[in-house]
């Protein structure tokens, strides 16, 4: 891992990475998002409603996924002190929450013709609305350290504290009688129809390459920012 420690290292993979991730993520998520608007039937219990599934799981998916993604970096920068760790868990930040909100606003939509209400204080829900304010809380932590010094070990403990909450979001249709229904998809297998499965896959995998391209570009544009203040410093220094 350290191999990526040098920035123009990291830049000379970062760049052409973040354009095919782009590329191939657009492509999937068109092909996925087409095939369940207009390819699938409608569900026989929730009818056109179930089409919201496209986008609020791979959505789910990755507002958990940019937290896990935050702990791994905010460790690997206490542990290892890897120069880029803090910038990548940053970069993690802003994408993860997005889609905690777009998880958040679609599962709101899919509940009320559904449970008939727009909100639930049940334990999924409550769980992930918790981790959208753990986005907002490191956003203004990471943002408010890094103006003070690159070090952001304050902000990287709150990333792996703020990990705790994954087990939480992840088991919460298990400890505790929710509205929200169980896994539908699982290790073992599915409990949804094939006819209705097979565009998820196509999102999921779109929606996480379109996540990955704006890590690796938010961490292009700080690196280049890191950069620009450095050449200033000197010149000013001349």
């Amino acid at each position: 891992m350290h191999r990526f420690a040098n920035p123009t290292r990291f830049l000379a993979i970062a760049r052409p990475a973040s354009a095919w991730l782009l590329a191939v993520g657009l492509v999937l998520t068109a092909a996925g998002v087409a095939g369940g608007l207009f390819l699938t039937p409608p569900d026989y219990i929730q009818g056109e409603t179930v089409r919201i599934m496209y986008i609020h799981v791979p959505a789910a998916w990755l507002g958990m996924a940019g937290w896990s993604g935050i702990a791994v970096a905010s460790l690997m920068q206490i542990v290892w002190r890897h120069p880029l760790a803090g910038i990548a868990a940053r970069a993690c930040a802003v994408p993860g929450a997005l889609f905690a909100a777009i998880c958040l606003a679609t599962g709101s939509i899919w509940g009320r013709p559904t449970w008939g209400t727009w909100w639930e204080w049940d334990g999924r829900l409550t769980s992930m609305l918790l981790m959208f304010f753990l986005y907002l809380g490191y956003i203004a932590l990471a943002s408010a350290e890094r103006e003070r010094g690159p070090d952001g070990r304050i902000a990287a403990i709150f990333g792996l504290v703020g990990a705790v909450n994954l087990p939480i979001i992840h088991f919460s249709v298990q400890w505790w009688r929710t509205l929200h229904q169980g896994e539908s998809i699982s290790l073992s297998g599915s409990t949804i129809d094939n006819s209705l499965l097979w565009p998820l896959p196509f999102t999921m995998l779109g929606f996480s390459c379109l996540f990955g391209a704006v890590v690796l570009m938010r961490m292009r544009a700080e690196l280049a920012e890191a950069k620009l203040e450095a050449r200033l410093k000197r010149a000013l220094a001349e």
